[in-house]
C-alpha cells in the first residue's frame, strides 16, 4: 500500500511537472473550488492565458470530480484539501488526499482553539511527513449570516500563531492567507525568522491600502539589513510574499482584479522584477520541484 501510494503522489507531481516543464509565469496558491465542472474548464482556460497554475481549494465532497479532471488535464492544476481541523476523522482525510496526489491542504480556518494549540500537532505532523503545503487563514474572517449564532473568533487565527507550527515543523511549508490582516507586522516578522512560512496578501488589505501601498515597505523591512538581529540573505524581504487571488464563488474576475493589485503594490515599493518573479511563480515552484526531488527518492 505505501509503494501505491508514492507512486499515486508521484504520478501527481510529475503530471504538474512534466506538463509544465519550465516554471510558468504565475502560481495562484489561493483558488476556491466551487464545486462546478464549468469552472474547471474555465479556470483552466484562464490559466493558460496567462502561462499560469493555480492551486485548488477543494472540498472532500469534490475530490472525485477534481482528481478526475486533474487526470484529465495534467498541469495547471495543483490540488490543496479542505480539512476541518477539529473534525474527529481530519487525519483519515488528510489521507484521502495525500492519495489522491494532493499537493496541500486548506485554506484552514474557524479552529475551535489557537492554530498553535498541541491538539493539532498530530495534523501537522501528517502534512510534514507527507510533504503537504498548509494554507491558513489569518487575520479577520467575514460573517456570512449575522443572525446565526456562531463560535467563530479571528483571534485564534492571528498571524503569530503560526511562529511555533514553523519552528515545530521545520520541514512544512506554510502560507498565511491574507498577509494576518489587519496585524501585518506580526506577519512580516513571523515570515522573517522563519524560512518555511510565507504569506499572500489577498482579499481586502489591497483594496483598504491602495492609496498607501508604500506602507508594506515598513513591513517588509530587512532587505539588504546587515545586523545580528536579522536573519542574513541578499534576496528582498517581499520575497516572503506569494501570489493568491482568493477567487472563490467561481468569480475568476477577482484573479486579475488581484493580480493588478499585487503588481500595483510591489511596483509602488519598488520591489524589483526578478523578486517579482519569485513573488508570482518562483518560489513554490521550486518548492514544488522539490517535492518532486524527494519524491523520486
Amino acid at each position: 500500500m505505501r509503494l501505491i501510494n508514492s507512486l499515486v503522489v508521484l504520478w501527481a507531481i510529475s503530471s504538474v511537472c512534466e506538463a509544465q516543464p519550465a516554471a510558468p509565469k504565475i502560481i495562484d496558491c489561493h483558488i476556491h473550488h466551487n464545486g462546478s465542472l464549468a469552472f474547471l474548464d474555465q479556470l483552466s482556460a484562464k490559466l493558460k492565458s496567462v502561462d499560469g497554475v493555480a492551486m485548488l481549494i477543494t472540498a472532500p465532497k469534490d475530490l472525485g470530480q477534481v482528481s478526475a479532471f486533474m487526470r484529465q488535464h495534467p498541469g495547471p492544476l495543483i490540488g490543496l484539501g479542505e480539512i476541518q481541523l477539529d473534525a474527529p476523522d481530519v487525519l483519515a482525510t488528510i489521507n484521502r488526499f495525500q492519495q489522491a496526489g494532493f499537493r496541500g491542504l486548506g485554506e484552514i480556518t474557524r479552529p475551535q482553539y489557537p492554530y498553535d494549540d498541541r491538539r493539532y500537532w498530530p495534523i501537522y505532523e501528517r502534512a510534514e511527513k507527507y510533504r503537504m503545503i498548509i494554507l491558513f487563514h489569518t487575520g479577520i474572517v467575514n460573517r456570512t449570516n449575522p443572525a446565526v449564532a456562531s463560535d467563530v473568533s479571528s483571534d485564534r487565527m492571528r498571524p503569530s500563531t503560526l511562529d511555533l507550527i514553523g519552528r515545530r515543523f521545520p520541514q512544512l511549508i506554510i502560507i498565511g492567507a491574507h498577509l494576518g490582516n489587519p496585524d501585518y507586522a506580526w506577519a512580516g516578522e513571523v515570515a522573517r525568522w522563519n524560512p518555511n512560512i510565507y504569506f499572500d496578501v489577498s482579499g481586502s488589505t489591497l483594496i483598504k491600502k491602495q492609496k498607501d501601498y508604500a506602507f508594506f515597505e515598513s513591513i517588509f523591512w530587512w532587505s539588504g539589513a546587515v545586523s545580528a538581529h536579522t536573519p542574513q540573505s541578499a534576496a528582498s524581504a517581499f520575497q516572503k510574499l506569494v501570489f493568491g487571488s482568493d477567487v472563490f464563488d467561481g468569480d475568476l474576475d477577482e484573479f486579475d482584479r488581484a493580480l493588478e493589485r499585487y503588481r500595483d503594490m510591489l511596483s509602488a515599493c519598488q520591489v524589483s522584477q526578478e523578486s517579482q518573479a519569485r513573488i508570482f511563480s518562483d518560489t513554490l515552484w521550486n518548492i514544488l520541484n522539490r517535492g518532486t526531488a524527494r519524491a523520486k527518492q
